[in-house]
């Protein structure tokens, strides 16, 4: 999603149709757009409930639009709502405005509210002095567990996108949490062996996989191989459902050296099903179960 240039508002050359002469354009071109718009009524309550047909009318099609029409990004929208309508230094507060405006005006591709209350679940059960993230987007999830941290404890988000970091490193400030969050810009395979040497890790509590769904098994697989998970690591993986990880769930759940929990819920502000899975890393040398 790219900054569109605005309109300008002029007309182009050759036209000099008047209100009047719009109105009363071709009768079938009145019909067609009037069905359609009876169209995406009687669909979205189904689109709401269909979880690739959903995410595609979202990213593909109706965000599109909008920036095009609005001149800025989707992402550029909510950190506008958020320093308009949350308080500065306020971490929940920033949650709250994000949420708003994602049930509201604009789907993202946040955890989002319902799962984001299991997130806190774990992270408040867990009480991490490290944690890493994978895929920041526009920092809600960042925000949301960094507020729950305890003095000391830091969390290091990965965003491979530099525009959503750019709004990430915005959102974190806003919400005064930039003290807890280090915030890398690059992809995942490159940081995170880097994250022992370059970021002063040891090893890690908890980490929060929410980015490219293909990228969660051999990330997974990347972050035993670099000695970042210890026994007790708990991995906590994001939208295994809808859209979906079946090769990183079938890996981890097949795996001895893995404890797996499901946790059913929606997708992010929708009605369609989804769930988070939390793995808990038993340790190294354990065979795969049959």
């Amino acid at each position: 999603m790219r900054v569109a240039a605005r309109a300008s508002g002029r007309r182009r050359p050759g036209w000099h149709a008047r209100p009047q002469e719009m109105l009363e354009g071709p009768p079938l071109l009145l019909v067609a757009v009037s069905l359609g718009l009876v169209l995406l009524l009687l669909v979205l309550p189904v689109l709401r409930r269909c979880g690739i047909v959903f995410l595609g009318w979202n990213e593909l099609f109706l965000h599109p639009i909008c920036n095009l029409l609005m001149g800025d990004s989707k992402e550029q929208r909510i950190l506008r709502y958020v320093q308009q309508h949350a308080v500065a230094g306020d971490p929940q507060s920033v949650v709250r405005a994000i949420d708003t405006y994602c049930l509201t005006k604009e789907w993202a591709m946040n955890v989002g509210d319902k799962k984001g209350q299991i997130v806190d679940a774990v992270v408040q059960e867990l009480r991490p002095s490290v944690l890493l993230e994978l895929g920041a987007y526009v920092g809600y999830s960042a925000v949301r567990m960094a507020r729950l941290l305890l003095p000391g404890a830091r969390l290091l988000t990965i965003e491979l996108n530099p525009d959503y970091a750019a709004i990430t490193q915005q959102m974190l400030d806003f919400a005064g949490l930039q003290d807890r969050v280090t915030l890398v810009v690059g992809a995942s395979q490159d940081i995170i062996p880097q994250l022992k040497k370059k970021y002063d890790v040891d090893t890690l509590d908890m980490v929060f996989l929410d980015h490219w769904k293909d990228r969660y098994l051999p990330d997974t697989l990347l972050l035993e191989e670099c000695g970042l998970l210890r026994k007790g690591t708990v991995l906590l993986a994001d939208n295994v459902i809808c859209p979906g990880t079946p090769e990183f769930l079938a890996y981890v759940r097949g795996n001895s050296r893995f404890e797996c929990t499901h946790f059913s819920s929606y997708l992010e502000y929708s009605q369609v099903m989804d769930g988070l899975e939390k793995v808990v890393y038993k340790g190294p040398g354990s065979p795969s179960r049959p």
